[in-house]
């Protein structure tokens, strides 16, 4: 029953004795299942596109760990992929994009409503775990916000500083919020169709937020996010949404009322007492363990999970790493953390 289910009801602004967990890049190459099963793909983007083998490397850590949730395995750079660029991955350097630097770049990438044939495997694979996961687990989507898949399309790859899309921003604006309202628009129907497919909780990643700041920030990062919530709303009443505004400092405080997200993730470059204070205060909040404890493990683990547990222990809260777990990490570690959380 999906009401039993503990992240739905952290979600839903329940406090609980010990949290729900789960980990962002839980299924990933620091699991050995996890690159068997990609080889056998052949490369990440095949295994993007593999219905039966993305469902297998995201169901790989639940039956590993027993997590409360697990994310759907994909890239937000599929998205740009459906809209028309051409992508593609470099080994030991990342994605690589065709870029959107003028209006005739914009001027050839598909509508909106053309997304959905590319992404259609996607779908699919959200289909197979909304079978096949057990009956406690709760299954999340996401997507990149539109701010973060922005910083790619525009230089091509990531970069330290978000410097190309921070140039395009103040130099062809109404170009760059072209692309933004493009991307926001794909986003939406990106997100609701993988509701759709049987997603029960969304995740909007906008890895780079930190980068913008003052009213860039307000009008690049919480703005779109509000729009895309409102509207996953308004077609999914019920369906909640998880906003992660990565290195936004003091910008998390208040994101949640201005976006009308139901929990906001936290990286952990803040503490847990003060977002206890100041985020905490407006609902669930989800983090945020470093995740270079995964690499080092030890009492450090402990005692800063414990640390993390009790901080947020008077409102909602999700355990979850403050970044995506590494390639380097520990499986043992990933056990420590869990049984650290689930028994004191």
């Amino acid at each position: 029953m999906a009401d039993k289910k503990k992240l739905l009801r952290a979600l839903a602004g329940e406090v609980q004795d010990v949290p729900p967990i789960w980990m962002m890049r839980q299924a990933g190459r620091y699991l050995p299942e996890y690159r068997a099963t990609r080889a056998q793909a052949g490369d990440f983007l095949s295994l993007c596109y593999n219905p039966e083998l993305a469902a297998e490397v995201t169901l790989q850590p639940i039956r590993r760990y027993g997590f409360d949730a697990a994310i759907l395995f994909a890239d937000i750079l599929l998205v740009p992929q459906a809209l028309g660029a051409d992508l593609w991955f470099v080994t030991g350097e990342g994605p690589r994009l065709s870029t959107i630097t003028q209006k005739s770049d914009f001027d050839v990438l598909k509508p909106v409503d053309a997304i959905h044939e590319t992404l259609s495997p996607v779908y699919e694979t959200v289909r197979i775990l909304s079978r096949t996961l057990p009956s406690e687990t709760t299954l999340i989507g996401f997507a990149g916000a539109p701010w973060t898949v922005a910083t790619y399309m525009i230089a091509g790859r990531g970069t330290p500083d978000q410097g190309p899309a921070h140039a395009l921003r103040e130099q062809e604006t109404a170009l760059f919020e072209a692309l933004l309202d493009r991307i926001t628009e794909a986003t939406i129907e990106y997100l609701s169709a993988q509701i759709e497919a049987g997603a029960e909780v969304v995740k909007i990643f906008d890895s780079w937020a930190g980068s913008l700041k003052g009213a860039a920030f307000d009008k690049y990062a919480v703005a779109p996010c509000r729009t895309i919530t409102q509207a996953i709303k308004d077609r999914h009443p019920g369906i909640p949404v998880i906003g992660f505004p990565r290195e936004a400092g003091e910008g998390y405080v208040g994101f949640a009322k201005a976006t009308g997200v139901d929990c906001v993730a936290l990286d952990n470059s803040v503490s847990p007492d003060w977002a206890a204070a100041h985020v905490q205060a407006d609902g669930c909040v989800q983090g945020n363990l470093a995740s270079s404890h995964m690499v080092t493990g030890g009492q450090a683990l402990v005692d800063e999970t414990r640390s993390i547990v009790q901080a947020f222990s008077n409102g909602p809260h999700i355990f979850n790493l403050g970044h995506g777990i590494t390639p380097d990490a520990d499986p043992e570690n990933v056990q420590l953390m869990i049984d650290t959380v689930r028994g004191g």
